[in-house]
């Protein structure tokens, strides 16, 4: 299956071109504070953790979990090793979190271990990892308010190094249920003798039910997929069927492993190019082009065969394909034209152009078979022309009483990541890409599970707006749907310099960032204002106004988890859990 370059399509109806700013809003957001019973442990990392891949995969690490299939439910893992969870239904009778499982504490004392991971793989599965290399699939049954299930482990077992867990999801095929799992390793590359000697592992897990009909149930190890890239994705997801991966980073990914045995990938041969001279060579000035078009030995001015209109050019000889033919770039004068047989070797043409002062780029309309010939004089000024683009100086604008731009001096919120960034759709049975997107300059802002069924969405930059996309693999040739639009905070966003997580609610009624310590921002969507107000520099009466707010939470400690429901925003410091009431719905 051939990869595809696929453009993400805006809806322009979710665009708003008349939207102004947010309106700071001085109402208060009413915030209750739970005390955790032990703390939330923040990894910490070493000295040998020194790169950037291990402080964006750890060290910005969210450790609270927002269960997508019940409505304000939140968990976390403790420094006990416990599994916890909130269910909130009324913010005024806040209870404690209670334990839902316990990883064995000895375990946790394993060398390299890293943060506890958590996903809520379906309504009634988890995945975990406890930080040392275990993967446990847990049957959950029902979760959320009013339930007192205790987790029940049906497969724990070693899948090799420390790992964090990604994604991952549950589907039955044929009547064999299986578990996808997507977790992610930052692993020291031996033969890397240039940058940090790092690079990153994502594998792909199958765990599948083994048991016969009728007989307990037993999970255990079908596939295994490795991949490799040099950058922590930025989004990584995998389809709900187990039919696919895809992922969103700066640098790409590349199947490597199956089961542990290396991926044997056929090397393209090098496409040999057969270097031969020029069918013809041509020259222009600004009024006029000369051709020279090499001709077969012996052939005589009877044997040409030459047409010329005012936009199509065909040279041949008797018994020959042509060997010029073609639409021109531009139109020529065929009275103003003349063509003659220069020493019995070369046609030689001379066109005069109707427009005079252009330069045309080619001679034939996709004809590569020429060489372009340029003066001296030509060369000159193509030069001149470039020369801004090479300089050292400052930028030199068109208007001369404006102040040239010095890019030192652009904002942060100015920037864009690099051209390479790109969000890819792996086949799970080939494992090459099948479609690719050029994210260029859509900064990835962040991910949000709008539909438990679907695949999550991705936020991205464009231009100054933030616009959510879901994924859709079952339609191929519309992969992703722009679904939600957060206007300026593409923007916004990028001015916090001290931004640590973002997020939206599901329902995409507000839009929130966090910093490292206390503050919180939130950034609803466009409401009707109930009085008259009017825009008084354009003199139009303003319908709708986007309302900012900013909430400080009572605490010096980092924040550590940050997660947004429909009605509620729920921050975790090691010590306390904050609810803070965003909409009353």
């Amino acid at each position: 299956m051939a990869v595809s370059n696929y453009s993400l399509k805006v809806n322009r109806d979710l665009l708003d071109p008349h939207f102004e700013s947010y309106r700071l809003s001085l109402d208060a957001i009413p915030t209750y504070t739970i005390e955790l019973d032990a703390a939330v442990e923040e990894l910490k990392l070493k000295d040998s953790q020194y790169t950037l891949e291990h402080m964006q995969a750890f060290g910005m690490f969210n450790y609270l979990h927002l269960d997508p299939w019940y409505e304000d439910s939140v968990l976390f893992v403790d420094c006990k090793g416990r599994v916890l969870s909130l269910t909130v239904t009324l913010d005024t009778a806040l209870g404690k979190p209670r334990e839902v499982y316990r990883t064995d504490p000895e375990s946790t004392s394993c060398d390299g271990r890293l943060c506890a991971s958590l996903s809520l793989t379906s309504s009634t599965w988890a995945a975990l990892s406890d930080g040392t290399g275990l993967l446990h699939l847990l049957r959950t049954g029902k979760r959320g308010n009013g339930s007192h299930n205790k987790w029940e482990p049906l497969f724990s077992e070693s899948i090799g190094e420390p790992f964090v867990i990604l994604h991952s999801v549950s589907h039955v095929e044929g009547g064999v249920h299986s578990i996808e799992v997507l977790v992610l390793r930052v692993q020291k590359d031996p033969e890397e003798t240039k940058g940090s000697g790092f690079y990153v592992g994502l594998e792909w897990i199958t765990v599948s039910n083994t048991a016969e009909k009728g007989q307990e149930k037993s999970y255990s190890l079908r596939k295994r997929r490795s991949l490799r890239g040099k950058t922590v994705p930025h989004y990584a997801a995998l389809e709900p069927h187990g039919t696919g991966l895809m992922l969103a980073s700066e640098k790409p990914f590349t199947f490597t492993h199956l089961d542990g045995l290396p991926i044997e990938r056929a090397e393209p041969e090098p496409m040999e190019v057969e270097k031969t001279d020029p069918i013809y060579v041509w020259q222009q000035t600004a009024e006029d082009l000369t051709v020279c078009v090499r001709l077969p030995q012996g052939v005589t001015k009877d044997d040409v065969m030459f047409s010329l209109t005012p936009d199509h050019l065909s040279i041949g000889v008797q018994g020959f394909s042509p060997l010029l033919h073609g639409q021109l770039y531009a139109a020529v004068d065929p009275e103003g034209s003349a063509w003659f047989i220069k020493d019995n070797k070369s046609l030689e043409v001379t066109l005069q152009k109707r427009s005079e002062g252009a330069l045309w780029p080619e001679l034939v309309m996709g004809d590569r078979r020429g060489e372009l010939v340029m003066s001296d004089e030509q060369t000159a000024q193509i030069h001149e022309r470039l020369k801004h683009l090479t300089s050292e100086d400052l930028i030199a604008t068109s208007d001369l009483d404006k102040p040239p731009v010095n890019s030192q001096e652009l904002e942060d919120c100015d920037g864009f990541p690099d051209d390479s960034s790109s969000l890819v759709y792996f086949d799970g049975e080939t494992m090459k890409p099948t479609l690719v997107v050029n994210l260029g300059s859509h900064q990835y802002l962040f991910t949000v599970q709008s539909d438990p069924t679907q695949m999550p969405c991705l936020c991205l930059r464009h231009d100054v707006d933030a616009l959510v996309w879901q994924p859709r693999p079952e339609q191929p040739e519309h992969m992703w749907e722009h679904v939600a639009t957060f206007n300026a905070l593409g923007y916004v966003q990028a001015s916090k310099r001290d931004k640590k997580f973002a997020t939206c609610a599901p329902n995409f009624s507000y839009a929130s960032l966090c910093e490292c310590l206390r503050r919180a921002f939130i950034y609803r969507q466009p409401a009707p204002v109930e009085t008259v107000l009017f825009n008084r520099r354009q003199g139009r009466q303003v319908g709708q106004v986007a309302k900012q707010q900013v909430s400080s939470l009572d605490s010096d400690r980092p924040i550590l988890g940050f997660r947004a429901t429909n009605e509620r925003l729920y921050i975790l410091t090691s010590s306390n859990l904050h609810v803070l009431k965003v909409n009353n719905i």
